[in-house]
């Protein structure tokens, strides 16, 4: 059965709402955009006569499509908020049928070209959704949220079909990292779930980084520069020294697959006081905390090489492989899926993700949680697209899931 008019119209629907998420305003949800497309979506289930509750206070939509008590409760998550990188106000979608395969104008001289996104070779021939030029599609992840909706709709019409229970949740604050924080798993009720949060067609991913984030603060002292002989300490100078002491292999832009990294996100300071921030970041356990240990040594070696300044480091750590929950005892979810691409005519393309998931912090809280699929690309800005074909091909690829075979 072909899903694309119901997946695209519903997906139209709720990128016009702004859900944009902020990391600034301390507040959860973030913003208060995202309530809207909450009662949005909680409206549409109840129109399918589906129970549902919504976490007025965190934003969260609960529901559940029930099923046979005997067979597996399976979940299927996705987050309402849109990036902060880039702004979701006023999307207008351009819907480009029949692609050539050639440039794409977005509109403000920016042009969506195939020699700078190779990928668009792929989908010559298909119908792309992409942005305006002035804000990002949204398609992360509210392509996963349509494909959930249109799934649900379909085995609200198909009772006939054998299947377990259908555990359905839209999460808020996916983007700032807390899609988590006030998450009710035992109102989920799921056995095990998936986040429907994932690029191109057919990417399964139950692989993660290891996270950590590590704020390192270098204090100097200020003498006017005139009679600084012997006296100042530069901080600036000493944490473009840290800095120059991890290796350039070991940066995200020489880094790819299941290589780590140090990322040095931010640096601000004078010559009294210099703040670093670093996101530290690798598949291997091991590997991980090698790479906090070694940062560490590198801010003690420097103090001491410099008498009279001092560095101070804070390591937290975020989140950790789902890997090592979902192997080997649930890899039956793994597995799941992988027949239900083969039944929907879907080559699987397993891969680590390079990031995180609110699924692996799921996954530690004790709800086994891969990710899929949801068919977008270029998240996170203006050049962000989704062909609808794609699309089409999830929301068979969730049904498939579900059904007991």
């Amino acid at each position: 059965m072909d899903h694309q008019e119901e997946t695209v119209s519903r997906f139209l629907r709720y990128i016009a709402i702004d859900t944009q998420s902020s990391e600034t305003t301390g507040t959860h949800p973030s913003t208060a955009g995202q309530f809207d497309l909450a009662h949005i979506l909680a409206d549409e289930l109840k129109e399918m006569g589906l129970p549902v509750y919504i976490d007025e206070e965190h934003c969260y939509v609960y529901c559940v499509i029930m099923g046979d008590p005997d067979l597996p409760r399976i979940g299927f998550i996705s987050h309402m908020d849109t990036s902060p990188e880039a702004s979701g106000r006023d999307v207008k979608p351009n819907i480009v049928r029949d692609y050539d395969g050639g440039d794409i104008a977005l509109g403000g001289g920016k042009v969506l070209s195939p020699s700078d996104f190779p990928e668009l070779n792929m989908y010559k021939g298909q119908t792309l959704i992409t942005s305006s030029g002035d804000t990002l599609l949204g398609a992360d992840d509210k392509a996963g949220i349509a494909e959930i909706m249109t799934m649900a709709s379909y085995y609200v019409s198909h009772p006939e079909i054998k299947r377990g229970d259908i555990c359905i949740a839209f999460t808020p604050d996916e983007e700032i990292g807390e899609g988590t924080e006030f998450f009710d798993i035992d109102k989920f009720g799921a056995d095990f779930a998936y986040t429907v949060d994932g690029g191109v067609l057919g990417e399964l991913s139950y692989e993660n980084f290891n996270a950590a984030t590590a704020s390192v603060t270098v204090n100097g002292r200020t003498v006017h520069p005139g009679e600084a002989y012997g006296k100042m300490i530069n901080s600036q100078r000493l944490a473009l020294q840290i800095d120059s002491m991890i290796p350039d292999e070991e940066r995200p832009e020489t880094t790819r697959d299941r290589e780590g990294f140090f990322y040095l996100v931010a640096i601000t300071g004078d010559c009294d006081k210099t703040a670093m921030k670093y996101l530290i970041r690798d598949h291997s356990r091991e590997l991980f905390e090698e790479k906090k240990a070694r940062l560490t040594d590198i801010c003690r070696k420097v103090e001491s090489d410099n008498p009279g300044c001092s560095v101070e480091i804070d390591i937290k750590d975020s989140y950790y492989n789902m890997r090592d929950i979902i192997v080997p005892d649930n890899m039956h979810i793994v597995n799941r899926v992988a027949a239900a691409m083969e039944r929907a005519m879907i080559n699987p393309l397993i891969l680590p993700v390079r990031g995180g998931t609110d699924g692996a912090m799921l996954s530690y809280k004790g709800l086994p949680c891969p990710n899929i699929c949801a068919g977008g690309h270029n998240f996170h800005g203006i050049y962000e697209f989704v062909p609808c074909e794609s699309m089409a091909k999830i929301t068979s690829l969730l049904i498939e899931i579900v059904r007991d075979v």
